[in-house]
């Protein structure tokens, strides 16, 4: 069996996606979260960039890890002065890893226009920068920047720069398609011919620009490539970088590739979700293998026939990588939603008893009042826990009350105050916001953390309004749909009502009670 290595720049390379700015807190967090997952290689950043990196390395110094050989990031030493001179190769050195990953040019045009230097003293800048790491006793990973377009534009040059760099003792040459725009294919005819020639490992870096990178990472490795690089989710620049949850899923279950240990497979959907947490960016629902609705079913002719044989519509057994499959409720899905969700809570139900009809009856009228569960999976458990009689309720409301002002100096303010019941006892919270919604739930989150801590771990990461009926103009009732996630998983509650506010405090009710529900199941 293949073993193909797996190299992560979620670190550096996801770090430069739009929207990102991990602290180093952040950085620590992801890298121990990658370790435990069984990473081959963590590139933790370019010590000789910014302070931040340089303090990430400091910090790794005190505890290491325990799988993944952590990697500092650097360019080829700069032109005009040797490596042994070069400030950056001190950073890079000082960072103690075991491991330095640094990347040279390979496109005659990038080294004429951007580099400003010669043809021959690139050649001569690769061989000395990776002479002096391995002199420093480090294992060095050669990143052939922009190869695949250097080797379309100058095939004799782009061979030369990958032999300066495994002469002078490269332990992997890595060809990167920076810009994204090669096609799987020429990646695959391309890196053949570079094996005729070079005698050294070869790795894969690939751009998402084409929405190919993980088409063309698999392509490069069916072509002989030992070790792929990428981020975690397709987190980086532009339109991201080659998904490693993707590419570990596909090489561990289709291609019958070793990557990470076996056992840590069921760990992906849990790893992806925290590094989303981490790096405040929700995770696509429809996002392959890991995402929340990948093995997703709604109409009720899939439902029937999973039943009878989960392969007649899921390519792969979810649990594999730590998911899990749903059935969606909607009006095509009819009382099978119903009968599963039961046996989730160790309930049967027969979808021809009074209690499935007496069940989709509410729920259709429900969905005529303007509820969509469809999307609304968590509501749809409580609804369902509810009318079995099988739900405890974690707080009771007693009243609420919302103050919105617009003050002189131009700003709107909301102020929330509100009385529950929690656990046996009265609490009184408030809480000051930008808007209405942002003040009710920090002042149910203030009056409810103390008895549960775990409501920290959790946020909304989306808040969706829609007119039901607009002939009724301002007295229209609003379906309120919120998303919320934790390190784990993201779930969907819905609200209806006239009053916005109040369609909005069931679908924040309900979010928190999920989260305290699912806390509970552990």
């Amino acid at each position: 069996m293949v073993r193909v290595l797996i190299y992560d720049t979620t670190l550096r390379d996801g770090s430069q996606a739009e929207g990102i700015s991990f602290t180093v807190s952040d950085k620590v967090k992801i890298a121990r979260k990658l370790d435990e997952a069984g990473i081959d290689y963590i590139e933790g950043g370019w010590p000789g960039s910014n302070p931040k990196d340089r303090d990430f390395f400091d910090l790794m110094k005190k505890e290491p890890l325990k799988h993944a050989r952590l990697t500092a990031f650097s360019s080829t030493r700069r032109k005009g002065m040797t490596a042994a001179n070069d400030p950056n190769y001190k950073d890079l050195i000082a960072a103690a890893t075991p491991v330095v990953c640094i990347f040279g040019k390979t496109w005659d045009m990038h080294v004429i226009d951007v580099l400003k230097t010669t043809l021959d003293d690139n050649l001569e800048i690769i061989g000395d920068s990776v002479a002096f790491l391995k002199k420093k006793k480090k294992e060095v990973v050669y990143d052939a920047e922009h190869f695949f377009d250097g080797y379309k534009s100058n095939p004799e040059y782009a061979l030369l720069t990958l032999k300066a760099a495994a002469e002078a003792g490269a332990d992997i040459l890595v060809l990167c398609d920076t810009n994204g725009g090669s096609l799987p294919e020429e990646v695959a005819g391309i890196i053949a011919e570079v094996r005729d020639n070079i005698d050294a490992p070869l790795g894969i870096h690939t751009h998402n620009d084409m929405d190919l990178a993980v088409a063309n990472a698999l392509a490069a490795i069916d072509a002989g490539c030992v070790q792929v690089q990428g981020t975690f989710n397709g987190f980086g620049e532009r339109c991201g970088n080659a998904d490693l949850s993707t590419i570990i899923a596909i090489l561990a279950s289709k291609l019958e590739c070793k990557t990470i240990p076996e056992g840590r497979l069921k760990s992906l959907r849990d790893t992806a979700y925290y590094i989303s947490e981490v790096a405040n960016l929700p995770l696509a629902d429809n996002h392959p293998f890991v995402g929340h609705s990948a093995f997703a079913h709604k109409a009720g002719v899939h439902i029937d026939a999973i039943l009878k044989n989960p392969r007649a519509y899921e390519h792969i057994d979810p649990a594999l990588f730590g998911n899990h499959r749903r059935f969606i409720t909607s009006e095509l899905a009819g009382k099978m939603p119903f009968v599963m969700k039961a046996e989730q809570m160790s309930l049967q139900i027969d979808k021809k008893s009074d209690a499935a009809r007496e069940m989709l009856k509410a729920l259709q009228q429900k969905e005529l009042a303007g509820y969509q569960f469809e999307g609304a999976d968590a509501s749809f458990e409580l609804f369902m826990k509810k009318f079995l009689k099988k739900y405890k309720p974690f707080f009771t409301l007693e009243g609420f009350r919302v103050h919105t002002e617009k003050r002189a100096d131009g700003q709107a303010r909301a102020e929330a105050t509100l009385h529950i019941e929690v656990k046996g006892q009265r609490r009184f919270s408030s809480a000051d916001n930008v808007g209405p919604v942002g003040a009710l739930d920090q002042a149910l989150r203030n009056a409810l953390t103390p008895f549960y801590p775990t409501l920290n771990d959790m946020r909304l990461t989306d808040y969706k309004v829609r007119v039901l009926d607009t002939k009724e103009g301002t007295a229209a009732k609003v379906r309120v749909m919120i998303e919320s996630q934790d390190e784990h998983d993201a779930w969907t509650t819905v609200g209806v009502h006239e009053n916005i506010i109040e369609a909005s405090w069931e679908a924040l009710v309900d979010s928190i009670e999920y989260k305290l529900l699912k806390d509970a199941r552990k």
